[in-house]
């Protein structure tokens, strides 16, 4: 539609002879070429150049026809959008086939009309129902999902559920508004320091989830490391001037229920904060489980 708006100014009124003069210039190229190197060089062979003409309007026409033959749909939606409904002799009246520019023309605004129209009820439902309207990720319900979603090979990696220290002081001190902006800051940091391929989802009040796809303890360990030592040199606020940190359980997930393995990871959330916070925790390896390759 870009390039059709862009062209306008060659055939205002005709899109048919816009395609012609289109075509034209687009066929006749290697032929002007052509002309441009024998008169540089001085051999130019006449009987190459006929044949060479004839070939390029050869294929002018046969490219006009084709692009006519695929505008010829076009015309079908002339009943609908042509207003000019001329009597014939008969006094029924007739449609006059509008030229494929004008329809175009009238589809444009039909066409941005429906990129604009606002989503269905059951589009903004789901919308509504599995994000979270804070911070734009996904909620918990948002975050289940994305993990059922996944392929059978895709469903192993880690789980991490993080914690912000001293949330209830932050909005006990600081007030709601500080509260809900950090948490909206924490939600960004996180999403922009894992891959494309994680999954990230506010698990419920300053709690978050993230599922690191593919990865073992070490690598999501890591992860986690380097979020919160971006957080101390860009914290996302502070408390008695010390940067707002978290705490972290996590836990390795090979297929099964996700539940079970979310189960110990908040288990090793809780020991990181019982342990003084701002620490990463890995779940405790139960000598009767064993998880499936």
């Amino acid at each position: 539609m870009h390039f059709y708006l862009a062209t306008s100014f060659l055939f205002p009124h005709s899109l048919r002879l816009r395609l012609l003069a289109l075509c034209c210039g687009a066929t006749h190229l290697p032929l002007l070429g052509y002309i441009g190197w024998g008169a540089a060089t001085g051999r130019m062979a006449w009987a190459e150049f006929v044949i060479l003409t004839l070939a390029t309007l050869a294929g002018t026409a046969g490219a006009l026809i084709g692009i006519g033959a695929l505008l010829d749909p076009l015309h079908a939606l002339a009943g609908g959008l042509n207003p000019n409904n001329v009597p014939n002799r008969g006094g029924k009246a007739r449609r006059t086939p509008p030229d494929v520019g004008d329809i175009v023309c009238r589809l444009f605004p039909f066409i941005r009309q429906g990129k604009a129209a606002p989503r269905s009820p059951i589009d903004e439902h789901n919308i509504i129902a599995h994000e979270d309207p804070l911070t734009g990720i996904a909620n918990r319900l948002g975050f289940l999902a994305q993990i059922d979603a996944l392929p059978q090979n895709r469903r192993r990696g880690c789980i991490a559920i993080l914690d912000i220290d001293h949330f209830k002081q932050v909005n006990d001190r600081l007030g709601q508004d500080e509260g809900d902006r950090m948490l909206g800051d924490f939600a960004a940091c996180l999403a922009s320091q894992t891959r494309r391929v994680d999954l990230v989802g506010r698990w419920g009040g300053e709690e978050f989830a993230i599922f690191y796809q593919d990865a073992i303890e070490d690598e999501a360990s890591w992860s986690l490391a380097r979020i919160a030592d971006r957080m101390r040199r860009e914290p996302i606020g502070r408390m008695d001037g010390e940067p707002i940190s978290f705490s972290a359980g996590l836990c390795t997930w090979r297929s099964g229920p996700v539940t079970a393995a979310i189960a110990r990871a908040e288990d090793a959330l809780h020991r990181a904060k019982q342990s003084g916070r701002d620490q990463i925790r890995r779940a405790e390896r139960p000598s009767s489980l064993a998880f499936g390759t």
